[in-house]
C-alpha cells in the first residue's frame, strides 16, 4: 500500500500507546527489525503551548520513515495548529487519535469521545488536512458501545475530507481492551472506503496477523499490547506477511540482552529516577513466561537503583 509517496508494502505498525511507546521503546523495536513506529499520542494544547516535555516527544530521530506523530484534541483550530507545529518539527505523517478510551481523555471530549460527535470528528480531520501538506491518517474504534457502532459512517466522512488512511481498533470504547476484537467490522470498513485500512486488535502472534488480513482484506496491521516485552513480534510479523516464514522466538538470553539495552535507552532519555520507575513495567513484560517469573517480578519491583535492575535482569541468564 502507499501512504503519500511512501510505498509500505503490507505494513506492520507499532501502535501508539500512551506511557509505553516512548522513544526508548520505539528505538528498541527498530533495533530488532521493526520498520514502522508511531509516537505516543500528543496533546494538541500542550504542543501549541510549547510545553518542553511535549516538544521532546516529537524527537523521531533514528526511527526510520515515515515519521508519524499522533495528536489528540477536540478543537479543530487547535488541532490544525498543533499539526503544523509537528510537521515543522519532524513529522511527515499526522495521525489523529479518535480511539483512546481513557476517562481522563474522554471527559475532555477527546479520543473516543469523538465517536459520539461525528460532525466534530470530521471537522477536526478536515482542519488538519487543510493545515498540513503531509498525509493525515486517523485511528478509530467501532463506536461508543455495541448499540452505537459508527465506524462505517465515520470512515466515509473522514475519507470525504481527505484522510488518507484509517486504522480500526475493532473494539468499542465501552470494551476498553476486554473481550474480543470484532474483525468483521474491519472488513466492512475496508469495503466502505477506497483508502487503505489498517486492522488492529487481538494480534499476539504472526499467524494472527495473517488471519486478520485474510478475513478482512485490510491493507496492514497494527500491534499494540502484543508487543509489550516482545518487540520482536513486529519484525516476526513483517516476515510472516512478506515471506510466509515464522521466525523463531527469541531465546531468554536475547530477551534479557534486549531488555538491558532498552533500559539504557530509558535512562538516557528519562534519567535515573523516572527511568527506573518506567522500566519496572517493561522488565516485568520482558520476563513473562520465564521460570520463577513471579519471584523475579517481585525483585524487579523492589529495585531502587539502575545497578539493582541490571543485576536482577542479568541473574536470569547467569
Amino acid at each position: 500500500m502507499k501512504l503519500g509517496h511512501y510505498e509500505l508494502g503490507v505494513p506492520v505498525f507499532l501502535a501508539p500507546l500512551a506511557g509505553v511507546t516512548d522513544k526508548a521503546f520505539r528505538e528498541t523495536v527498530c533495533a530488532v527489525g521493526g520498520e514502522y513506529v508511531w509516537t505516543e499520542m500528543i496533546s494538541d494544547k500542550a504542543l501549541t503551548y510549547q510545553n518542553s516535555r511535549t516538544l521532546k516527544m516529537l524527537d523521531l530521530s533514528g526511527e526510520g520513515e515515515p515519521r508519524i506523530v499522533q495528536l489528540f484534541g477536540t478543537d479543530p483550530e487547535t488541532m490544525a495548529r498543533a499539526a503544523l507545529l509537528a510537521v515543522k518539527s519532524s513529522a511527515n505523517v499526522i495521525d489523529i487519535n479518535m480511539g483512546c478510551p481513557a476517562q481522563k481523555i474522554v471527559k475532555n471530549g477527546e479520543g473516543s469521545a469523538l465517536l459520539k460527535d461525528l460532525p466534530r470528528a470530521q471537522a477536526i480531520a478536515s482542519a488538519v488536512v487543510q493545515a498540513v501538506n503531509v498525509p493525515v491518517t486517523v485511528k478509530i474504534r467501532l463506536g461508543w458501545n455495541d448499540q452505537e457502532i459508527v465506524a462505517l459512517e465515520l470512515a466515509k466522512g473522514l475519507e470525504s475530507v481527505g484522510v488518507q488512511m484509517l486504522t480500526v481498533h475493532a473494539r468499542t470504547r465501552e470494551q476498553f481492551y476486554s473481550g474480543h476484537a470484532d474483525w468483521g467490522w474491519i472488513r466492512r470498513v475496508k469495503q466502505a472506503v477506497s483508502i487503505p485500512v489498517i486492522g488492529n486488535g487481538d494480534v499476539s502472534k504472526p499467524e494472527d496477523a495473517g488471519r486478520l488480513i485474510e478475513q478482512t482484506e485490510c491493507d496492514g496491521v497494527m500491534i499494540g499490547r502484543g508487543a509489550l516485552g516482545n518487540p520482536w513480534l513486529i519484525p516476526r510479523t513483517q516476515s510472516f506477511l512478506k515471506d510466509g516464514i515464522v521466525l523463531p522466538e527469541p531465546s531468554i538470553e536475547e530477551r534479557i540482552q534486549v531488555a538491558l539495552q532498552h533500559f539504557e535507552r530509558v535512562l538516557r532519555y528519562k534519567g535515573e529516577r523516572i527511568g527506573l520507575n518506567e522500566m519496572r513495567k517493561h522488565a516485568v513484560w520482558y520476563i513473562k513466561g520465564i521460570r520463577k517469573a513471579a519471584q523475579v517480578r517481585d525483585e524487579i519491583m523492589q529495585t531502587r537503583s539502575p545497578g539493582e535492575m541490571r543485576a536482577v535482569l542479568t541473574r536470569i541468564t547467569g
